[in-house]
């Protein structure tokens, strides 16, 4: 280097490193060690919601993860200091522990369930949990109130009895000569499980606390006051409630049990003295939509809740409204909003309500004022959830992205920054490349603007040509939104794969306002199939990388059907994955478990208009033009797609000569939920669509 002068010398290393760092950015993506493998995928840590402490300092939440070598899962308690950030981790961490719902007695104690049993343990290092509440069956959603002394929690039981009594049903119950269920009434069945004798009912008991012995008294069954059904196996059942601040009083939601339920979707909402000394008070007599959501104001006067408005569609708007217990007045707010909140919370003065609100494919905390209706976007990108004020000026809530898993955020509710406090995965991420998602927007159906998402793959270099993993939403009246997903529909999980990763918010898409969403009506196979294939179009003409030839397509749900209804419609695939996925609307409807769904969609099919718009939408009407080779997922527990949908579907590819798999889980229902079999699920998932795209992925699937 003699005579160059050492400012040259500058010069040309920065120049280098301007031209690398342009490449990582216009060329390839710069890349961290490792894809995220199925393995380090299904170990991933996840926190639950905050639960804030009375003096607003402090929040409780459960970090829960799953050990592939033990095939066992475990949940621990945790505590952070809201100002400072410091974490404490309470309980044990080890595979095979677990415990949820944590609750807080006081300032320095706390209460968690653990198999259906209330612990509490005191905030102090050392601290050994001891049992408080030990019911002879199990409870769930257990609350406390320190000002009446009451706990609440929610346990299924038998047709007005104690939790002794059904104790001693189910044993008598289990020792008949015969096991017949008889059924007159079309509720026979929802989701995963037959309907029995059992049904969630609410209770409150009081808890008397001293400083040797905590003991739980006799426990009162609020449902026991409500009218008495006919037909005990379809009777009433409470999942949600919520208990005012002075403990007085319970609100909680109920699907009134008529003849015939599965046509309706009516859930209200009911006021019920925690004495039990009283019928519950139905408040939403003037509405026959579903109810949800329902939240005390911090002064215990008001009730909020999410009420749709339009009976048999279980899709409609989420409208705001708001109960004044003293008066029995109720009204409506924010009714002019074109977009449908999820969630609420009212802040501590009780001005405004705190909701959880689907915005373009994306989850925001938007805050709602009381007297005016006047919204405020408090995030704007991302998914949030699981909102809680902490005092005045701050709220705690879980922030995800697509590449970042979810984690508690504080949210400054007066300038609207946020700071995370949590950091789960930090260590099991650190080498992780997470694609983030790039969106797109281009002219669909009925000319109207539609919006997607797109990974890059795992080790992207731009002069390459990449496969396409095209993945298909469920509902339909739902939306693949930019949040962390832990489910079997993660695109990064295919961008890991080796695939551009496209997901496409389709007409019928919720987040985009009502009408939008709406527009599916009638017409299942045709705005979403033109959206997706104009979708397809407009991404492989916009980005070079993507290779049309190697394509892929899955979906599980609506994602199912829209799989079938593709298979039967277009040869541009390379192969498919059909994930409980309708294959014939006309059996569908008849072995569903909710008929409202099918009814307000599509339509009935022994009526005329009915059973055309059913056939019109029928992929089995074109299995005839079914050519793609396509894997069959479904579990044996499915009610609302049951399995005979994918039996019909694989048999007739099968009996054709065509390639297809079937992948039956004789434990699993519309969704994977098992760990283990998540894994299973994924393994040949992803292998399927490798074989038949000719990819090679970045680690080995099996």
């Amino acid at each position: 280097m003699r005579g160059v002068s050492l400012s040259i010398v500058f010069r040309i290393v920065c120049l280098a490193i301007w031209a690398l760092c342009c490449y990582a950015v216009d060329g390839n993506i710069a890349q961290a060690n490792q894809p995220l493998s199925i393995s380090m995928f299904h170990s991933l840590n996840r926190v639950s919601t905050p639960v804030i402490s009375p003096n607003q300092k402090l929040a409780l939440f459960v970090t829960s993860y799953y050990s592939q070598d033990t095939n066992k899962s475990a949940a621990y308690l945790s505590c952070i200091d809201i100002a400072s950030g410091n974490i404490v981790q309470l309980t044990e961490n080890r595979p095979g522990t677990s415990l949820s719902n944590p609750i807080w007695f006081d300032d320095n104690t706390f209460g968690f369930l653990r198999h259906g049993e209330l612990y509490k343990q005191e905030l102090r290092p050392g601290a050994i949990a001891t049992v408080v509440f030990n019911p002879p069956i199990a409870i769930t959603s257990v609350s406390y109130r320190a000002n009446s002394g009451l706990i609440s929690f929610i346990a299924s039981v038998y047709p007005n009895s104690t939790l002794e009594e059904c104790v001693a049903l189910k044993h008598a119950d289990s020792t008949k000569s015969d096991s017949a269920q008889v059924y007159d009434n079309l509720w026979a069945r929802h989701w995963n499980e037959w309907m029995t004798l059992e049904k969630p009912n609410l209770f409150v008991a009081p808890l008397n606390i001293s400083e040797q012995v905590w003991r739980v008294g006799p426990e009162i069954n609020l449902s026991a006051a409500l009218p008495r059904c006919p037909d005990a196996l379809t009777r009433w059942h409470i999942d949600d409630y919520t208990i005012s601040p002075s403990g007085s009083s319970v609100a909680f939601l109920a699907r009134p049990p008529v003849e015939n339920m599965t046509w309706s979707t009516s859930v209200h909402v009911y006021l019920a003295s925690t004495t039990g000394s009283s019928r519950p008070h139905l408040i939403t007599q003037h509405t026959n939509g579903q109810a949800s959501a329902p939240v005390f104001s911090s002064d215990g006067r008001r009730l909020a809740w999410l009420q749709m408005e339009t009976p048999g569609y279980e899709a409609d708007t989420n409208r705001i409204y708001i109960h004044t217990i003293a008066t029995r007045e109720t009204i409506s707010i924010a009714h002019d909003w074109e977009l449908s909140p999820h969630s609420l919370v009212w802040s501590k003065d009780d001005r405004t309500l705190y909701s959880i609100t689907g915005k373009r494919g994306r989850n925001l905390v938007i805050a709602v004022d009381v007297d005016t209706g006047h919204r405020q976007e408090l995030t704007t990108s991302g998914s949030a959830g699981s909102v809680r004020p902490a005092g005045n000026q701050a709220a705690l809530y879980i922030y995800s992205n697509v590449d970042q898993p979810g984690d508690i955020h504080m949210l400054d509710l007066v300038s609207g920054k946020s700071k995370q406090l949590t950091e789960v995965n930090k260590e099991k991420l650190k080498d992780v490349h997470l694609s983030p998602a790039e969106e797109f927007w281009f002219n669909g159906a009925k000319g109207d603007k539609v919006h997607g998402w797109l990974l890059r793959p795992y080790g992207f270099e731009r002069r390459k040509k990449y496969p396409i993993a095209l993945l298909i939403h469920g509902g339909p009246q739902q939306a693949s939104v930019q949040g962390f997903m832990h489910s079997q529909w993660n695109p990064n999980m295919y961008a890991s794969a080796g695939f551009v990763t496209v997901v496409i918010n389709f007409h019928g898409s919720s987040t985009y306002g009502q009408n939008f969403t709406d527009s599916i009506r009638h017409r299942w196979g045709d705005y979403p199939y033109v959206d997706i294939m104009r979708g397809i179009d407009y991404v492989t003409s916009r980005y070079s990388f993507a290779d049309k030839s190697r394509m892929a397509a899955l979906g599980g749900s609506f994602g199912g059907y829209m799989v079938n209804w593709l298979n039967g419609h277009t040869d541009e695939f390379k192969c498919f994955v059909s994930h409980d996925g309708k294959f014939n609307t006309i059996s569908g409807y008849y072995g569903t478990d909710e008929l409202w769904f099918p009814e307000w969609d599509l339509g009935t099919p022994w009526q005329g208009a009915g059973r055309a718009i059913l056939e019109v939408n029928n992929p089995e009407r074109f299995a005839s033009s079914f050519k793609t080779p396509t894997l069959f997922i479904h579990g044996e527990k499915d009610f609302r797609i049951p399995i005979t949908e994918s039996l019909g579907a694989w048999t007739m590819l099968r009996r054709r000569n065509i390639p297809a798999r079937l992948v039956y889980f004789p434990d699993e229902d519309h969704w994977i939920n098992k760990m283990g079999n998540s894994i299973r699920w994924y393994t040949e998932v992803i292998d399927w669509i490798a074989k038949w795209t000719n990819t090679t992925p970045p680690y080995h699937v099996r």
